[in-house]
């Protein structure tokens, strides 16, 4: 006898009439209908899909057996949960061993935060296993509120409402449209999590989007203890919504009539514990964040704070972008990690104020802890005397430069802070410049390998410049390569201040 099928039918979101034509053929035929419910037995997933269901079918009722808030298991909810699941996925797989097809029921798609995946994982490897997509709530919604969900090149995140606040805020401020689900008992974080990122004024509240009951109200204006399970929160495209609104006036320019200002901020090499008084101040006084994006999602979230985020290689953009907002009136900072003077975007704005952007703009430069700084600091005083700081680079400066440059800091008995050491398309770069160093330094000398320092992956080691291997570093590491009169004391590297 052969073995039966398990289908996992997304049902769409809430309308029967949203429903696939192939999810309406399959719950027709199928021996076996099953469903998850509450503890009353009632089920939404069996209510949208009702139409379809013929006589004489196995229906099986999945029943959630606890609530998050009560429940005497020994595991706790977690535990009381993975065994509801164990065991309807045996009820299911008797069906399965006795040949009968049996489809399992799921509101919206069963592989979008679909409670069918649970069954997939245990039964999938046993049985023929198949998916059929449905629409999603987030689908539904932008179309009950009319509004488009992204278009051209914006992005969309999709977050669970039970990420915690600050998390939320971060992931919020840092994309174009958004849509957070799971709101239930999590609305008053997500409200938090909205005025945080400045955006609670564009979310919109939707409930049961196309059910007869569906609601549909400002974010701002919804009462928490009104709110379901089956809600979310949408940021839809900010290019549709700025279209259909009136043209915003211009930001005021200052008393004086020039523009506003860019203020280039060091955020330090890691967390919030490298950022400094003064940077801290700058970044909560400016009205828009211009950066590369890891390094936009590490400043501090600030009300009505406009984020602008982009690629690691297009620092000229960005620098005319934050000119172009400064130029209009407003306060803009531009964040770089370390010291935004070292290889960093400074040079990079001041270079398009040279070409002609930002007239009227003051650029002020606020400085950081610099990566060099950071990794000597874990190992002792390596920087103690005269040291030259390179870039092993040559995006923007070719190698035979590199190279004469290590060759007279060699020669100049300077130790040596070597940034951008390797890259995935640069593998060859530090052995060349090991072999360059070779020639003026003992294979004795220290070489302290810093990576991620002060981040949750810190790995800092001390070799030697004869057995330092390329092939162990990459592009978050940094390297300080010892002069002749640096030293090694039990495990602390130094490089004593007189000769």
């Amino acid at each position: 006898m052969s073995l039966g099928k398990l289908y996992g039918v997304g049902l769409g979101p809430g309308d029967p009439e949203l429903m696939t034509v192939k999810a309406a053929r399959l719950i027709s035929e199928a021996q076996v209908i099953a469903y998850h419910c509450a503890r009353h037995g009632r089920s939404i997933a069996r209510s949208v899909a009702e139409p379809y269901l013929r006589e004489g079918q196995i229906e099986e009722k999945l029943v959630y057996p606890v609530t998050t808030e009560t429940t005497d298991h020994p595991g706790g909810y977690e535990g009381a949960i993975a065994d509801f699941y164990e065991l309807s996925a045996k009820r299911l797989a008797e069906h399965l061993d006795a040949g009968r097809d049996v489809v399992l029921l799921c509101e919206g798609d069963p592989f979008f935060y679909g409670s069918y995946m649970y069954m997939h994982e245990r039964l999938a490897g046993r049985f023929e296993a198949i998916v059929v997509p449905g629409v999603t709530s987030v689908s539904a919604a932008s179309s009950v509120l009319g509004r488009p969900l992204v278009q051209r090149d914006e992005v969309l995140t999709v977050l669970p409402g039970t990420l915690p606040a600050p998390e939320l805020a971060r992931r919020l401020a840092d994309t174009d449209a958004a849509a957070v689900l799971k709101l239930g008992r999590t609305f008053g974080a997500v409200r938090e999590a909205l005025a945080e990122a400045g955006k609670l004024d564009d979310a919109v509240y939707v409930e049961r989007a196309t059910w007869g009951q569906q609601r549909i109200e400002p974010f701002g204006d919804v009462d928490p203890s009104t709110v379901p399970y089956f809600s979310l929160a949408l940021l839809p495209s900010p290019a549709y919504a700025s279209r259909q609104a009136p043209p915003a006036a211009p930001a005021p320019a200052h008393e004086n009539g020039e523009g506003g200002e860019v203020v280039v901020v060091g955020l330090g090499p890691a967390g919030p514990e490298w950022l400094t008084p003064e940077a801290s101040a700058e970044l909560a006084a400016a009205e828009h964040v211009v950066g590369y994006g890891p390094y936009v999602a590490r400043v501090p979230q600030k009300a009505g704070q406009q984020r602008h985020a982009s690629g690691n290689r297009v620092e000229a953009d960005r620098a005319v972008e934050a000119l172009n907002l400064a130029a209009s009136g407003a306060r803009v900072a531009v964040v770089s990690s370390g010291d935004p003077g070292v290889f960093a975007m400074a040079s990079a704005v001041l270079e398009q104020v040279a070409a002609g952007h930002g007239a009227g703009v003051r650029v002020r430069i606020v400085p950081g802890v610099t990566a060099a700084q950071a990794a000597a600091s874990r190992v002792g005083a390596p920087l103690g005397h005269d040291y030259c700081v390179l870039s092993l680079s040559d995006r923007l400066k070719p190698w035979e430069i590199i190279e004469k440059r290590l060759d007279a800091a060699g020669a100049a008995d300077l130790v040596l802070a070597l940034y951008n050491p390797a890259s995935r398309s640069r593998t060859t770069q530090l052995a060349d410049a090991r072999a360059v160093l070779l020639r003026h330094r003992a294979p004795e000398t220290p070489v302290v390998v810093a990576r991620d320092v002060g981040g949750p992956e810190e790995d800092i080691r001390t070799t030697t410049l004869g057995d330092l291997d390329p092939s162990t570093v990459d592009m978050r590491c940094l390297l300080i390569v010892g002069s002749s009169r640096t030293r090694v004391d039990g495990g602390v590297v130094w490089t004593p201040r007189s000769y």
